[in-house]
């Protein structure tokens, strides 16, 4: 966490640099002021996007696999084995991104530390809140004198009912998956057909009335004045694309970092159609 927090910060720097030497240069050699802010910001944004992302995906992954870690080693502990014979006997087996861990458990419980010490790391390695409670609750049982083979038996039942309910509620979503998609390219379709058609008609209004309610004042020319609005449409089409497929992650998934894969699909396709058909 404390890593990643200087990774924002290290983020924050660049693009305050970024936007300064924008303000400065850039933009009076290329114009596309305000379009060069929101790019420059969603490029400095990104690695830091994409770390979050897969480490979103590795921790549905290990909470994919658990259920079946539990209960591997339930039939484990049922066959006669120790709680350290146990773990050490499915560390063999494969859990994905889970595996690496229940290998460190068992190197852990080797060196002679205590089953709740480790168990606790365990939780914090997994990033899960899921998971953390499960652990918990197994911790809290072991302490009271609760019989571990019952509660990791329980526990594995609730995790797969945890993951078929989360599989049911994708499946369920799915409409509304495609309903934003179809919300986006209706917007994308307005866009074009105001660039299209209503921006050159303003041609026929008043063009001194027009540039100095646009511009604040400063008077531009007929042929600059498209050209602001092409601008501020493809910024209304970045931003529509960045937060209706933060959305969909959030209502597919429950994350919204496992949107960004929408929100670049959607910015990709958003600004091709918009060049082409604009």
């Amino acid at each position: 966490m404390v890593r990643f927090s200087f990774f924002i910060a290290g983020a924050v720097i660049v693009y305050a640099i970024f936007a300064l030497f924008n303000y400065l240069y850039l933009s009076k050699i290329i114009g596309y002021a305000i379009t060069m802010y929101l790019v420059g910001g969603i490029i400095v944004a990104l690695p830091l996007i994409i770390i979050k992302f897969y480490e979103n995906r590795r921790i549905k992954e290990m909470e994919k696999n658990f259920p079946v870690f539990l209960q591997d080693f339930v039939e484990a502990i049922r066959g006669g084995m120790t709680v350290p014979q146990a773990f050490k006997t499915i560390s063999v087996n494969q859990y994905g991104a889970l595996t690496p861990l229940v290998r460190k458990i068992t190197a852990q419980l080797d060196w002679g530390i205590p089953v709740e010490t480790v168990l606790l790391q365990f939780s914090k390695d997994t990033k899960s809140r899921m998971i953390s409670r499960i652990v918990s609750t197994v911790m809290e049982s072991h302490k009271f004198g609760g019989k571990l083979v019952e509660t990791f038996e329980a526990l594995s039942s609730t995790a797969i009912e945890v993951e078929r309910l989360r599989a049911e509620r994708r499946l369920f979503l799915n409409s509304q998956i495609i309903t934003g998609y179809i919300i986006f390219f209706v917007f994308l379709a307005v866009i074009i057909g105001l660039e299209k058609y209503l921006v050159p008609s303003l041609g026929q209004v008043s063009a001194q009335s027009l540039t100095q309610v646009s511009t604040g004042g400063s008077a531009v020319s007929q042929t600059n004045l498209q050209r602001e609005y092409s601008e501020i449409f493809r910024n209304l089409i970045l931003l529509q694309a960045l937060f209706a497929g933060l959305t969909v992650g959030k209502m597919s998934e429950g994350a919204m970092v496992a949107g960004i894969k929408h929100s670049v699909f959607m910015m990709i396709v958003g600004i091709l159609v918009f060049l082409i058909a604009g």
